[in-house]
């Protein structure tokens, strides 16, 4: 193999790639989910303390009796370790938490006495160290949060934000906190009015900016007047203004109040009470937060502003403290002057834009979760002071008066009910690590999905290198849902940093910089393949680099709405002189997403079918048999290493021993080591989490290095889908409209099987009638149904079991009747065991089967934490194979994704002039107007990787294994598996691309210099990638060359056999009687309005009838019919549908005496249900009475478990029920 070309091999993988990168990586990539695991440890090391703090003391309301809080995290009894381990919490359904305490001292000033106690409060949950949370058994992500920066923000008013001429607002200066009031600022003109200045206070009614700024507390020697004079000597334009209401000159307390009135109109105002609302809203910490980040934000905007203030308008006053969490007046001031500076334009201010990346940032889990401990603490403050009024005195402790409740609940309610509190994507390792990185505008604080416009969706410049431009979901939350950048992480204020290298004296440096969206603006910055000399200086003349602009002025966007310009800050791209350059991008993919940088020919792709590409990998389930890409983009083993799914040695050390279960180390420092190895775990979405050991016995391992493959998983490297062998051409109509052929060999060999494990849970527990019991002994049911049941009767592993099949026994008590003397006799006879009890056995669900692997049972009485009223529960998992079948939908990496419509025999499959079949058509009409053209490039790399070149006399690759039997098996190894990194892989020709070519070669090259195909040394494609295909059916060959490659295939979690539903008899609903809907709840085709026209236009009326009455809600009709079924009679005439009954019954509760006639204009008695349906259905073995959710018998359940609960003193949602996906 051609030694320079090959990528440097990592201690993580164990895999070498052919690179086709013709770049340096100056950077590795970091943690990928460092974004989880270093918020959450911040909060343990600072958010916890700062918020014990920020409520610290607790007063009573003489300020005589305190409650001081102190929180150290280093402290071991303060902060300890969680009781139970991951496994155990997952198993047992409890929730990965540890307990927390804090140090409270209670002080009494009348006596000076201090108590100080050690108080619990509460069980907070831990994060894992794959950066997830457990909660109640079920693994959960907390999504991070895109949100407005605190801080001052100026935009263009609603006549240049809109467009429209007519509006009157000019420019708008907002200051958000990140807790408390807005101030809104803005400049109006008015058709034939003056120009004016106004404040709207919390958002209310607008009053002058004059009577604003008198309000402002700027210290005792200040000059309202003289102030005012120079402040309208700078801004000419608001003179006017100043003129008309100079006359009746307002006092401080009068402008106090003047804001009060606005702010609360129904109260009666005072000087007294406007100057506490004042001094309370702004200026008081406790009410108002601008946070650390809204206090950097607004230092940033108007530092320089406060600064001018005594040059600008010749007064003195106080500068903000350096972490101060209020705002001062001399920002109030300088934020006006800012505006108006806006107006009257001068050089060095700037309007700002409310989507870009300086502007928006980053909430995420640590800060999620302290934010709701907060709201929790406050909330037991309240508590907290009102014990200290009505408590006695002498007795009063800490522990008496800190009630845990509310922060407990608070915790509870983030982790089960928030938007952001996500149950997690586990269909392969790519969608859990996916999940962990997303960020989500949504969520409390956030968006709403009706509110967002199409500004705040769009893909901003801000972006680059921190979100990703393609990875978006596809539906109503377009935009909203984003996933971070391969290079991005979130600094200490929440906002996104992407790395740049330095460039000194014309010199790229291998000097990393950290910069955020805001700061990369001061830079002109060249892109990552700019052509670079071996001294690291600029090889061309003018370098092709990036701007920032300066925001328009309110001139410019003045001309450009009048001259219809679209207006809006958009970088400028420049080709530059090399001294002008000062920054460079770190790598090409930096701009993508993980999900995105795994799409080989990214480049060549249209992006709306790269976002489908990048999300369809997140669907792809885990194979059984996992196979690496032939052609990856060089992060396949970072991906799978970061998604934590695979087993990394913890340092260096000899592996001692190793079976299916474990594998054992014997590390250098730690010693020995026992790495257990998941056998059959299920996934959140039912998908099946096994690990493989890579490793033998003796092998000495290295730190980081990969031990154990997960699911999805091919020697440390992401595996989601198979290679194969596939042809592009139509084949007798059956590949039409994306469907897709594929060959019997993939069916046989198991190469798309998959393995699901879904998971049959049922519990016993106390009713009104007494206990339901778990048994063997279950009435009317024969032994050979009983067969697979033990002793206990629970279903044994290993059992085969299909829909309908009994997995565990249970029967119910029924309500005690009146005893006939034969029953009397029976009980007398055999005591309870003759006493009534129903069958309410856990059994396989219609469409479902598969073998037993687990059963696993919760007892009461063995110490087992159960919910209240549950004796016991059980637990039983169905492993299904699922091989590929019809129906099951197909995708490449390229968004090209279709459906199977037919599996050929593999002798009918189109063959290469050697005999290989090809094992997928796919239709070549798929790839033109779609745009999508990267699969067709991967088609031919693939085909060359399969067999290896010889290019200037150097072979690159390992001889390929031959032999028309074992070409397509799904375990052969390529020649050569290769990396062609995005934006900087591998192209079609030398001559086809304007980007500095390598010493790569082109995928035209590969094709024309590669190994012989054929053992007999022919070749089989052309130097074009196209082959000549003959018919599998007649032997002749097609008549044109088709284009024969190998492809990725993944197998979407879209299964036919999740989808496909059929129903004869079934539940009904207890109002209208007619058939459920859905395939859970075994329902019907709903025969709706508009299928009912259509029968009725071609006049089928007997059809018509049949499908209203009998196949729907004529109760006796659709008993009668199933008997004459059963039985071979003639069929009944339909009776009247129930719906019909339900009508009538809905006119006479509004009073109205309904009568019904028959054509003969006899009156028609309507019947309840008779008695004798429930004798003849019982006779068939239909079951009519069969509870639906929300049934009565249903409902009679779930309020007995509501009351159990509340008796308990549980909240109700969190009663231990499990959460299912």
């Amino acid at each position: 193999m051609a030694s320079p070309a090959v990528a440097q091999r990592s201690p993580s993988s164990a895999r070498r790639r052919y690179s086709f990168g013709n770049l340096e990586e100056v950077l590795d990539l970091p943690d990928l989910i460092a974004i989880q695991r270093d918020s959450f440890d911040w909060f343990l090391n600072e958010g916890l303390s700062e918020v014990f703090s920020d409520i610290s003391p607790i007063k009573d309301y003489s300020e005589n009796l305190l409650l001081e809080f102190e929180f150290d995290p280093s402290d071991e009894f303060l902060l300890m370790e969680p009781k139970f381990s991951v496994e155990e919490c997952r198993e047992k359904d409890m929730t990965y938490s540890a307990p927390v305490f804090v140090r409270a001292r209670f002080l009494n000033r009348h006596t000076g006495e201090i108590k100080e106690q050690v108080v619990f409060m509460g069980d907070f949950p831990k994060m894992t160290p794959k950066g997830t949370f457990i909660i109640n058994g079920t693994e959960r992500v907390v999504v991070s949060q895109l949100v407005r920066s605190p801080g001052v923000i100026f935009q263009p008013g609603e006549r240049y934000r809109l467009r429209n001429m007519s509006k009157h607002q000019l420019v708008t200066g907002t200051i958000h906190p990140y807790r408390g009031e807005w101030i809104e600022f803005d400049v109006e003109h008015r058709p034939g009015r003056d120009v004016s200045a106004g404040v709207r206070v919390a958002r209310k009614r607008r009053l002058s900016l004059f009577t604003f700024l008198r309000a402002l507390d700027l210290g005792p020697d200040f000059d309202y007047p003289a102030f005012c004079d120079r402040f309208v000597g700078h801004f000419e334009f608001l003179a006017p203004q100043w003129e008309s209401e100079k006359g009746h000159e307002l006092s401080r307390d009068d402008a106090l109040i003047e804001i009060y009135k606005r702010v609360r109109p129904g109260d009666q105002p005072s000087a007294e009470a406007a100057r506490a609302y004042f001094a309370g809203a702004y200026f008081d910490s406790r009410r108002y937060d601008l946070s650390r980040v809204g206090r950097y934000k607004l230092n940033r905007k108007l530092g320089r502003e406060v600064e001018r203030l005594q040059e600008l308008f010749g007064i003195e006053v106080k500068a903000p403290e350096p972490g101060q969490a209020t705002l001062s007046p001399a920002e109030l001031l300088a934020t006006a002057s800012y505006l108006l500076h806006l107006v009257q334009y001068e050089t060095g201010y700037r309007l700002d834009d409310q989507d870009h990346f300086a502007n928006r940032r980053i909430r995420s889990v640590g800060e999620l979760i302290q934010n709701q401990v907060r709201i929790g603490l406050s909330r037991m403050e309240r508590v907290v002071r009102e014990r200290m009024t009505t408590q006695d005195m002498e007795a009063i402790t800490p522990d008496t008066l800190i009630n845990i409740r509310p922060v407990v609940a608070a915790i509870k309610e983030f982790f089960g009910t928030s938007q952001l509190s996500q149950f997690m994507d586990q269909v392969n390792p790519l969608s859990g690590l996916t999940h962990r990185r997303r960020l989500s505008a949504l969520g409390p604080g956030g968006l709403s999905r009706e509110r967002a416009g199409f500004e705040v969706r769009d893909v901003h410049f801000s972006h680059y290198g921190r979100m990703c431009p393609i990875e978006t979901p596809e539906g109503p939350n377009i935009g909203l849902i984003g996933a971070l950048a391969t290079y991005g992480q979130i600094n200490q204020h929440g906002f996104i940093e992407t790395p740049y290298r330095v460039v000194r004296d014309n010199q790229v440096t291998n000097e990393v910089e950290y910069l955020t969206a805001d700061e990369e603006e001061e830079y002109v910055v060249a892109q990552a393949n700019a052509p670079l000399n071996p001294d690291g200086t600029f090889r061309n003349p003018r370098v092709l680099a990036r701007r920032s602009p300066q925001a328009a002025s309110l001139e410019d966007l003045k001309l450009q709405l009048e001259e219809e310009h679209f207006f809006g800050a958009t970088t400028e791209i420049v080709f530059a002189p090399p001294s002008d350059i000062e920054r460079m991008d770190v790598s090409p993919k930096q701009i993508v997403s993980v999900a995105t940088a795994l799409i080989p020919f990214v480049e060549h792709d249209d992006a709306n079918r790269a976002l489908m590409g990048a999300n369809m990998q997140r669907q792809a389930v885990p194979l059984q048999r996992a196979e690496a890409p032939y052609i990856g983009t060089g992060i396949e083993a970072r991906a799978a290493r970061d998604a934590a799914d695979v087993i990394l040695a913890l340092e260096d050390g000899e592996v001692l021993d190793l079976d299916g279960r474990a594998i054992t180390v014997h590390y250098d420092k730690r010693g020995r080591v026992v790495h257990p190895l998941a056998r059959f775990a299920r996934s959140n979405q039912d998908t099946c989490i096994r690990q493989y050991a890579l490793v033998r016995s003796g092998d000495r391992v290295v730190e980081g290095q990969v031990i154990a493959d997960g699911p999805s998983s091919d020697h440390g490297e992401l595996a989601l889908g198979k290679n194969v062998l596939v042809a592009y051409m139509s084949w007798e109509g059956y590949n039409f409209e994306d469907a897709i052929i594929v060959s019997e060999r993939l069916v046989r060999d198991d190469v798309l099987t998959s393995i699901h494990i879904h998971e049959h849970e049922i519990d016993a527990r106390e009713t009104k009638l007494g206990a339901e019991e778990i048994t063997r002994d279950i009435p009317n049911l024969s032994d050979e149904v009983l067969i697979d049941l033990d002793d206990d009767g629970l279903v044994r592993v290993g059992a085969e079991v299909g829909p309908g099949d009994i997995l565990v026994g249970k029967v119910t008590p029924k309500g005690e009747t009146e005893l006939t003397p034969e029953e009397r006799l029976l009980r007398a006879i055999f005591g309870e065991k003759a006493r009534e009890v129903r069958d309410t056995s856990l059994k396989v669900p219609h469409g479902d089967a598969g073998k037993v692997i687990d059963v696993k049972v919760f007892r009461r009485d063995d110490d087992h934490e159960l919910p209240p009223g549950v004796n016991e529960l059980v637990r039983v998992h169905v492993a299904q194979k699922r091989k590929i079948s019809v129906g099951d939908k197909l995708a490449g990496r390229h968004g090209n994704k279709g459906v199977i419509a037919k599996i050929l025999p593999v002798e009918d499959m189109p063959y290469l002039a050697d005999g290989t079949p090809v094992d997928v058509i796919l239709n070549p009409l798929g790839v033109p107007s779609r745009m999508n053209v990267g699969q067709i490039l991967e088609a031919h790399l693939g085909y060359a990787a399969r067999w290896g070149w010889q290019l200037n006399g150097e072979a690159t690759g390992d001889e390929p294994v031959r032999g028309t039997e074992t070409k397509t098996r799904p375990n052969t190894p390529p020649s050569v598996f290769i990396e062609t990194p995005v934006f900087d892989g591998a192209r079609w020709d030398d001559a086809a691309t304007l980007r500095p070519v390598g010493d790569k070669p082109s995928i035209r090259t590969l094709l024309e210099n590669m190994r012989p195909e054929s053992p007999d040394g022919r070749r089989l494609v052309g130097n074009d990638g196209k082959a000549v295909l003959y018919n599998g059916r007649t032997g002749e060959p097609f008549d044109q060359r088709v284009t024969v490659g190998y492809a990725y295939i993944l197998k979407l979690a879209h299964l036919v056999d999740d989808k496909i539903h059929a129903r004869s008899t079934g539940p009904y609903s207890m109002i209208t009687q007619q058939p459920l809907g859905g395939k859970a709840q075994f329902g019907g085709q709903r025969f709706g309005e508009m299928e009912v026209w259509a029968l009725e236009a071609y006049g089928a009326a007997y059809c018509l009838q049949e499908l209203l009455t009998v196949k729907s809600d004529d109760v006796l009709g659709r008993v009668k019919v199933y008997e004459a079924i059963v039985k071979g009679t003639n069929m009944p005439d339909p009776g009247i549908p129930e719906s019909f009954k339900v009508l009538i019954k809905e006119m006479q509760a509004l009073c109205m005496e309904v009568e019904v006639y028959s054509n003969a204009g006899e009156e028609i008695e309507i019947k309840e249900i008779d008695e004798d349906i429930y004798w003849t259905t019982e006779e068939l073995g239909i079951d009519i009475s069969r509870p639906e959710r929300g049934s009565d018998e249903e409902d009679a359940r779930r309020e007995a478990e509501r009351q159990a609960r509340e008796l308990a003193g549980d909240r109700p949602a969190y009663a231990g029920r499990r959460e299912m996906p």
